[in-house]
């Protein structure tokens, strides 16, 4: 019995040893980049910054043009838009290249782009301070929807609105949304890449979005690590339970064994009495 339990206890810390390996190389092996093109790699003004004037027009620098029909809207403090359209801008070198990978012969290879493709946003107030988000959606050359946002805030003067302004209330135009596998608008955050020498938190770098957020790949084997364990530590609870038992019936069986033996022990001395007083009997009959 002994036997049996050592072998299912190799078992079973075999196959967790097992599961836990294959659970560090997953998490160990590299992510496979991000395909996209066409991804955002800087803007004016920067993400995270504060404006202290009111600038007419923002500025969104992409890596590739962005297409005809992208939508871009800027949203106040209250959550009004205060954009009034958009225009292609001058191309101009990025401060730090952006990597985006292309897919070559089943292997992603990266790809450096120095220069950026501005969308100029017209602004056409600012009716109060506090946090602005400029959102995109457009679609790159690799028919990939490009999505994102910037915030800042705003702490510069109060500007009215043009005669006759209304806040625009349009939305993307169907094909936008058909690329991105999703009907709402932009403005969703999106979770940048680093460019080459920034960080993905740096607003002064180039970013570049990464898509497909699906089921994280490590957390199977994650999954079955916990399982494998929680079944292990449930029979090492129950087997102390089941020795413990073997043990007490071992110990009661031998109990009533030297019981046994010690209802026997009376009878010893009566015989050994016996023995003694037959033996002056027997030097008697000598």
């Amino acid at each position: 019995m002994r036997s049996k339990l050592v072998t299912v206890r190799e078992v079973l810390s075999r196959v967790v040893a097992a599961l836990a390996a294959t659970l560090v190389v997953s998490l160990l092996l590299p992510v496979a980049p991000a395909s996209a093109h066409g991804q955002l790699a800087t803007s004016t003004p920067l993400k995270g910054t504060v404006v202290r004037e009111p600038l007419t027009r923002l500025a969104l620098y992409f890596t590739e043009k962005p297409a005809s029909n992208a939508h871009f809207a800027i949203n106040g403090p209250d959550g009004s838009r205060v954009d009034n359209g958009w225009s292609y801008g001058e191309p101009k070198r990025l401060d730090k290249p952006v990597t985006e990978y292309f897919m070559v012969n089943g292997v992603f290879e990266p790809r450096l782009y120095h220069t950026g493709f501005p969308a100029m946003v017209t602004v056409a107030h600012w009716p109060a301070k506090g946090r602005y988000t400029a959102s995109y959606l457009s679609v790159a050359s690799d028919g990939e929807a490009v999505r994102g946002e910037v915030t800042f805030d705003y702490q510069g003067p109060g500007t009215p609105a043009p005669a006759g302004w209304s806040a625009p209330t349009a939305g993307p135009d169907p094909t936008l949304a058909q690329a991105e596998g999703e009907g709402s608008s932009p403005g969703a955050s999106s979770s940048p890449v680093a460019p080459t020498g920034a960080t993905a938190d740096d607003p002064a770098g180039a970013t570049q979005e990464q898509r497909g957020g699906g089921f994280p790949a490590w957390l199977i084997p994650a999954l079955i690590v916990v399982v494998v364990s929680a079944i292990v530590l449930v029979a090492a609870r129950r087997r102390p339970s089941a020795r413990g038992a073997s043990t007490v019936d071992r110990r009661s069986a031998g109990g009533t064994g030297r019981g046994g033996a010690a209802t026997r022990k009376p009878a010893n001395p009566t015989r050994k009495s016996g023995n003694r007083s037959g033996g002056p009997a027997r030097r008697g009959r000598r």
